[in-house]
């Protein structure tokens, strides 16, 4: 009993010093951060405009495509995944290229591959060069959802990790409202055409601007170049009469990471062992399992299929479009509430607030749609919609995308970041490859009902398993999820520590 007190009581002071930090750190740095660090994070969110554009788009461009092409249920869910199929290519792939090359380049080529596909798909003369285009941009989702929060999270300081990078989330949704915009005024024969090649001009701008941003520090320090990630960070942090001292600290406890036997694995045979040991199980845990969460949650069903949904429902075609127009409404706002919450709240305790009333709004969306017809059903199932998006969005979705770099350590995080992007799109896939054929197969309210099942395993889960990030250095929460390094090639932690053994007890505050 006492041992279990004890480690109450670390836990506590864990998350006691984390707040402190945040706390201490935040309010009076923000406004004094140098203006290129709010351009790494907002030129590279670009990518996850992109990435909300191109996976948002095909819900309005479906309906118009459906009807021109002639596309049987079978066929549109066939469109809508393949997309997620170049995804699930492109996270691991881009993964070992960030590892081998650098973040920055990485980005780049991401920007031009969502340029080609955004054009090709715009002219594809029929459904196969559609679907193959369709795949090219998934190349770039993939690539960008990976690699983008990583080069954010290894850019930012402590007290702004999170608000910078739920920007990459909050710039998703941006996305996936300005998809729906377009696709509601497009709305007709051919115009799917323009809403996917409209997407080729933020994908240049991403890519011109990603051009005079600099390296990750933390990977120019891990290849050696501890100079060029001493001027990086020169230009990162704020100005002052401390300015070289703390950038010799945090270069210092990068390096101190890197030398302690942990530097990255050379070549695929030496990552996989490495991916597989039982020192990283505990973070592989947390990052895979989030990701697997956020799609079983049921959040890109609606994305992908409300529209649709509704239209089988009964409601008139206006109104869905509409009504996907407040999706990615509610998308904003909640990218909105998740970036202001993250670093204030934390990451830990905004999932445990928010993921069981996201479960019981999709467990309403299903009540609604067996209600009778008429004004009750509608405004039922729209609010229980707008609801759901909401807290499942200000919650799950604002944080999958942070918490993966956040606790995956620096020698392997290109390529075990990668796995849990691959993740997510693995899940993602599953999803829009089987909901419609779901609701054919057991009924509407019946698989919504699942979805809100899956946000109840998904409260258990973080409750039991996800420890709080907040405010702590990337290395800081490496040390205390990991424990230290291995002394030597092969060698393993010998016992977990404290940090995991605490995270599933951490006070609910």
């Amino acid at each position: 009993m006492s041992r279990r007190a004890d480690t109450r009581a670390t836990a506590a002071a864990d998350d006691a010093s984390a707040a402190d930090a945040s706390g201490s750190s935040s309010e009076g740095s923000v406004r004094r951060q140098p203006l290129l660090l709010y351009a790494v994070a907002a030129v590279s969110a670009l990518g996850g405009l992109l990435f909300g554009y191109d996976t948002g788009i095909i819900s309005s461009a479906l309906l118009d495509l459906g009807r021109d092409l002639g596309l049987g249920t079978g066929q549109r869910e066939i469109v809508v995944s393949a997309i997620l199929v170049g995804a699930i290519i492109g996270a691991p792939v881009s993964g070992l290229l960030s590892t081998r090359i650098g973040r920055r380049p990485v980005v780049i080529g991401v920007a031009l591959v969502f340029a080609c596909g955004a054009l090709v798909s715009a002219v594809a003369p029929d459904v196969l060069v559609l679907v193959l285009s369709r795949v090219v941009l998934g190349l770039a989702v993939g690539g960008a959802s990976n690699t983008v929060p990583v080069y954010i999270a290894e850019t930012a300081p402590p007290a702004l990790r999170g608000r910078l990078m739920v920007l990459f989330q909050l710039m998703v949704a941006i996305g996936q409202l300005v998809s729906y915009l377009v696709g509601y005024l497009l709305a007709g024969p051919g115009g799917w055409r323009w809403m996917f090649g409209l997407a080729a001009i933020p994908a240049l701008v991403l890519a011109a601007g990603m051009l005079p941003l600099p390296e990750s520090p933390r990977w120019l320090i891990e290849r050696g170049a501890a100079d060029r990630a001493r001027q990086v960070l020169g230009r990162l942090r704020p100005a002052g009469a401390r300015l070289a001292r703390a950038v010799d600290e945090e270069i210092a406890e990068i390096t101190a990471v890197c030398r302690a036997g942990d530097a990255a694995p050379r070549g695929l045979r030496a990552t996989l062992r490495v991916l597989g040991s039982r020192r990283l199980r505990p973070a592989l845990l947390v990052a895979l399992g989030v990701a697997a969460f956020s799609q079983l949650t049921g959040i890109n069903a609606m994305v992908y299929y409300a529209p649709s949904m509704l239209t089988d429902a009964g409601f008139g075609g206006s109104v869905a479009l509409i009504t996907g127009i407040g999706i990615g409404v509610m998308l904003v706002l909640a990218g909105i509430t998740g970036a202001l919450s993250v670093d204030r709240i934390g990451r830990r305790r905004l999932l445990l607030w928010l993921m069981p009333a996201s479960g019981a709004a999709m467990a309403l969306l299903a009540v609604g749609f067996l209600l009778p017809g008429g004004g009750p059903r509608q405004w039922t199932v729209i609010g229980a919609l707008f609801a759901y998006i909401f807290c499942n969005g200000a919650g799950m979705q604002s944080v999958v995308w942070l918490l993966a770099p956040e606790v995956l350590p620096l020698s392997v995080r290109g390529p075990a970041t990668s796995l849990a992007t691959a993740t997510v799109w693995g899940f993602d896939l599953l999803i829009a490859a089987t909901a419609l054929s779901a609701v054919q197969a057991f009924g509407l309210a019946p698989t919504l009902l699942t979805y809100a099942v899956m946000n109840a395993l998904c409260w258990v889960f973080v409750r039991r398993r996800v420890p709080e990030t907040r405010g702590r250095t990337l290395e800081e929460v490496e040390r205390l999820l990991c424990g230290p390094a291995p002394t030597h090639p092969g060698s393993e932690a010998s016992q977990p520590p404290p940090f995991v053994a605490a995270g599933p007890e951490h006070p609910q505050r």
